[in-house]
Protein backbone atom coordinates (compact mmCIF):
# COMPACT_ATOMS: atom_id res chain seq x y z
CA UNK A 1 0.00 0.00 0.00
CA UNK A 2 3.04 2.29 0.57
CA UNK A 3 4.19 1.82 -2.73
CA UNK A 4 1.45 2.36 -4.73
CA UNK A 5 0.68 5.80 -2.36
CA UNK A 6 3.92 7.21 -3.33
CA UNK A 7 3.67 6.39 -6.74
CA UNK A 8 0.13 7.90 -7.20
CA UNK A 9 1.38 10.99 -5.05
CA UNK A 10 5.03 10.98 -7.12
CA UNK A 11 2.22 10.98 -10.81
CA UNK A 12 0.70 14.74 -8.56
CA UNK A 13 3.89 16.33 -7.87
CA UNK A 14 6.38 18.21 -7.47
CA UNK A 15 6.05 19.20 -3.92
CA UNK A 16 7.82 21.86 -2.29
CA UNK A 17 11.19 20.68 -0.17
CA UNK A 18 10.14 19.08 3.15
CA UNK A 19 6.56 19.13 1.94
CA UNK A 20 3.41 20.42 4.92
CA UNK A 21 0.42 18.14 3.50
CA UNK A 22 -2.79 19.19 4.98
CA UNK A 23 -5.02 15.85 5.06
CA UNK A 24 -9.06 16.04 5.75
CA UNK A 25 -9.44 13.57 8.12
CA UNK A 26 -13.56 12.59 8.98
CA UNK A 27 -12.61 9.62 10.95
CA UNK A 28 -13.86 6.98 8.64
CA UNK A 29 -11.28 4.24 7.26
CA UNK A 30 -10.25 6.24 4.12
CA UNK A 31 -9.43 9.17 5.78
CA UNK A 32 -7.85 7.94 8.44
CA UNK A 33 -5.48 5.28 6.13
CA UNK A 34 -4.50 8.68 3.79
CA UNK A 35 -3.49 9.99 6.95
CA UNK A 36 -1.43 6.94 7.85
CA UNK A 37 0.20 6.91 4.86
CA UNK A 38 0.41 10.42 4.48
CA UNK A 39 2.38 11.10 7.06
CA UNK A 40 4.74 7.86 6.81
CA UNK A 41 5.23 9.49 3.01
CA UNK A 42 5.83 12.96 4.77
CA UNK A 43 8.37 11.67 6.97
CA UNK A 44 10.38 10.24 4.56
CA UNK A 45 10.45 13.26 2.93
CA UNK A 46 11.59 15.67 5.21
CA UNK A 47 8.25 16.94 5.64
CA UNK A 48 4.94 16.78 7.99
CA UNK A 49 1.06 16.25 8.36
CA UNK A 50 -1.27 18.00 9.26
CA UNK A 51 -5.06 16.47 9.85
CA UNK A 52 -7.77 18.50 9.59
CA UNK A 53 -11.43 17.11 11.27
CA UNK A 54 -14.31 19.37 10.22
CA UNK A 55 -17.23 18.80 13.30
CA UNK A 56 -20.10 20.20 11.26
CA UNK A 57 -22.17 19.96 14.79
CA UNK A 58 -25.25 17.46 12.69
CA UNK A 59 -24.77 14.76 14.75
CA UNK A 60 -24.78 14.59 18.57
CA UNK A 61 -21.46 12.38 18.55
CA UNK A 62 -19.70 14.12 16.31
CA UNK A 63 -17.58 16.35 18.54
CA UNK A 64 -16.46 13.61 20.33
CA UNK A 65 -15.58 11.17 17.76
CA UNK A 66 -13.94 14.40 16.15
CA UNK A 67 -11.41 14.43 19.41
CA UNK A 68 -10.95 10.76 19.46
CA UNK A 69 -9.41 10.73 16.12
CA UNK A 70 -7.06 13.83 17.55
CA UNK A 71 -6.06 11.01 20.27
CA UNK A 72 -5.38 8.46 17.39
CA UNK A 73 -3.75 10.27 15.47
CA UNK A 74 -1.65 12.23 18.27
CA UNK A 75 -0.87 8.48 19.44
CA UNK A 76 0.84 8.29 16.11
CA UNK A 77 2.67 11.74 16.29
CA UNK A 78 0.42 13.41 13.75
CA UNK A 79 -0.98 16.82 14.27
CA UNK A 80 -4.43 17.46 14.51
CA UNK A 81 -6.98 20.07 14.42
CA UNK A 82 -10.72 20.73 14.50
CA UNK A 83 -12.05 23.39 12.74
CA UNK A 84 -16.20 23.91 12.83
CA UNK A 85 -18.82 24.75 10.90
CA UNK A 86 -21.06 27.52 12.97
CA UNK A 87 -24.29 26.63 10.78
CA UNK A 88 -24.35 23.29 12.61
CA UNK A 89 -27.39 21.99 13.86
CA UNK A 90 -29.33 25.56 12.90
CA UNK A 91 -29.06 24.52 9.43
CA UNK A 92 -31.79 23.46 7.36
CA UNK A 93 -32.24 20.09 6.32
CA UNK A 94 -33.28 20.66 2.53
CA UNK A 95 -29.94 20.17 0.36
CA UNK A 96 -27.87 19.83 3.67
CA UNK A 97 -25.66 17.01 2.56
CA UNK A 98 -24.52 19.91 -0.56
CA UNK A 99 -24.04 22.66 1.76
CA UNK A 100 -22.72 21.02 4.27
CA UNK A 101 -20.06 19.90 1.80
CA UNK A 102 -19.19 23.54 0.21
CA UNK A 103 -18.91 24.30 4.18
CA UNK A 104 -16.57 21.52 4.80
CA UNK A 105 -13.76 22.72 1.80
CA UNK A 106 -14.40 26.14 2.01
CA UNK A 107 -13.09 25.47 6.05
CA UNK A 108 -10.37 23.30 4.54
CA UNK A 109 -8.98 25.74 2.46
CA UNK A 110 -9.09 28.78 4.49
CA UNK A 111 -7.09 26.85 7.38
CA UNK A 112 -4.47 26.05 4.83
CA UNK A 113 -4.50 29.33 3.56
CA UNK A 114 -3.83 31.11 6.82
CA UNK A 115 -0.77 28.27 7.47
CA UNK A 116 0.65 28.66 3.94
CA UNK A 117 -0.23 25.22 3.16
CA UNK A 118 -0.06 24.30 -0.52
CA UNK A 119 -1.14 20.86 -0.61
CA UNK A 120 -4.75 19.37 0.75
CA UNK A 121 -5.04 15.82 0.00
CA UNK A 122 -8.60 14.26 0.50
CA UNK A 123 -9.36 10.19 1.22
CA UNK A 124 -11.62 9.87 -2.08
CA UNK A 125 -11.15 6.18 -3.05
CA UNK A 126 -12.25 3.90 -6.12
CA UNK A 127 -15.75 2.80 -4.95
CA UNK A 128 -16.33 6.93 -4.34
CA UNK A 129 -15.21 7.35 -8.32
CA UNK A 130 -17.87 5.20 -9.20
CA UNK A 131 -20.89 6.12 -7.06
CA UNK A 132 -19.88 9.47 -8.04
CA UNK A 133 -19.88 8.38 -11.91
CA UNK A 134 -23.48 6.43 -11.54
CA UNK A 135 -24.80 9.66 -9.74
CA UNK A 136 -23.53 12.31 -12.42
CA UNK A 137 -25.15 9.56 -15.14
CA UNK A 138 -28.60 9.33 -13.36
CA UNK A 139 -28.57 13.36 -13.38
CA UNK A 140 -28.04 13.63 -16.93
CA UNK A 141 -24.09 15.04 -16.97
CA UNK A 142 -22.30 15.20 -20.19
CA UNK A 143 -18.75 13.96 -20.68
CA UNK A 144 -17.00 16.14 -18.63
CA UNK A 145 -19.16 15.51 -15.50
CA UNK A 146 -19.28 11.86 -16.54
CA UNK A 147 -15.06 12.53 -16.24
CA UNK A 148 -16.41 12.38 -12.21
CA UNK A 149 -13.40 13.15 -9.97
CA UNK A 150 -9.87 13.97 -10.95
CA UNK A 151 -6.45 13.10 -9.20
CA UNK A 152 -5.92 16.80 -8.79
CA UNK A 153 -7.57 19.99 -8.89
CA UNK A 154 -5.98 23.90 -8.70
CA UNK A 155 -8.18 25.50 -5.84
CA UNK A 156 -7.66 29.44 -5.06
CA UNK A 157 -5.11 29.17 -2.82
CA UNK A 158 -3.84 25.47 -3.07
CA UNK A 159 -4.09 22.21 -5.00
CA UNK A 160 -6.50 19.59 -3.78
CA UNK A 161 -5.54 16.14 -3.95
CA UNK A 162 -6.75 12.50 -4.38
CA UNK A 163 -4.25 9.74 -4.14
CA UNK A 164 -5.97 7.06 -3.23
CA UNK A 165 -9.01 6.64 -6.27
CA UNK A 166 -6.84 3.72 -7.46
CA UNK A 167 -7.58 2.30 -3.89
CA UNK A 168 -11.03 0.21 -2.78
CA UNK A 169 -12.32 1.19 0.21
CA UNK A 170 -11.69 -2.73 1.36
CA UNK A 171 -8.43 -2.41 0.49
CA UNK A 172 -8.12 0.73 2.91
CA UNK A 173 -9.93 -0.86 5.45
CA UNK A 174 -7.51 -3.70 5.70
CA UNK A 175 -4.51 -1.69 5.72
CA UNK A 176 -6.24 -0.55 9.28
CA UNK A 177 -6.54 -3.63 10.19
CA UNK A 178 -3.19 -4.21 9.23
CA UNK A 179 -1.65 -1.22 11.57
CA UNK A 180 -4.39 -1.90 14.58
CA UNK A 181 -6.08 1.16 14.02
CA UNK A 182 -9.94 1.47 14.33
CA UNK A 183 -12.07 4.60 12.76
CA UNK A 184 -15.20 6.05 12.99
CA UNK A 185 -18.53 4.17 11.81
CA UNK A 186 -20.75 7.43 10.06
CA UNK A 187 -24.50 5.75 10.57
CA UNK A 188 -25.23 8.27 7.69
CA UNK A 189 -23.14 6.17 5.78
CA UNK A 190 -25.80 3.46 5.97
CA UNK A 191 -28.86 6.31 5.59
CA UNK A 192 -31.20 5.33 2.75
CA UNK A 193 -32.27 9.15 2.50
CA UNK A 194 -29.36 9.97 1.04
CA UNK A 195 -28.99 8.83 -3.09
CA UNK A 196 -25.38 7.90 -2.92
CA UNK A 197 -26.03 5.50 -0.22
CA UNK A 198 -28.99 3.74 -2.52
CA UNK A 199 -26.63 3.55 -5.24
CA UNK A 200 -23.96 1.47 -3.21
CA UNK A 201 -26.56 -0.48 -1.80
CA UNK A 202 -26.96 -1.76 -5.76
CA UNK A 203 -23.20 -2.06 -6.70
CA UNK A 204 -23.28 -6.05 -5.42
CA UNK A 205 -25.79 -6.30 -9.01
CA UNK A 206 -24.26 -4.17 -11.17
CA UNK A 207 -20.98 -6.14 -10.43
CA UNK A 208 -22.24 -9.54 -11.77
CA UNK A 209 -22.68 -7.42 -14.76
CA UNK A 210 -18.91 -6.68 -14.96
CA UNK A 211 -19.88 -3.05 -13.80
CA UNK A 212 -18.07 -3.29 -10.60
CA UNK A 213 -15.95 -0.37 -9.25
CA UNK A 214 -12.77 -1.16 -11.15
CA UNK A 215 -14.56 -0.68 -14.15
CA UNK A 216 -16.70 2.11 -13.51
CA UNK A 217 -13.36 3.70 -12.02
Amino acid sequence: MQVSFARALAALGPFEARPHLAVAVSGGADSLALALLAADWARDSGGEVTALTVDHGLRAEAAAEARQVGVWLGARGIRHRILRWPAGPAAPRRGLQARARQARYALLEDWCARHGILHLLTAHQRDDQAETFLLRLGQGSGLMGLAAMPPGRELRALRLLRPLLGQSRAALEDYLRDAGQDWVWDPSNRDLAYARVRLRGLMPELARENLDAAALG
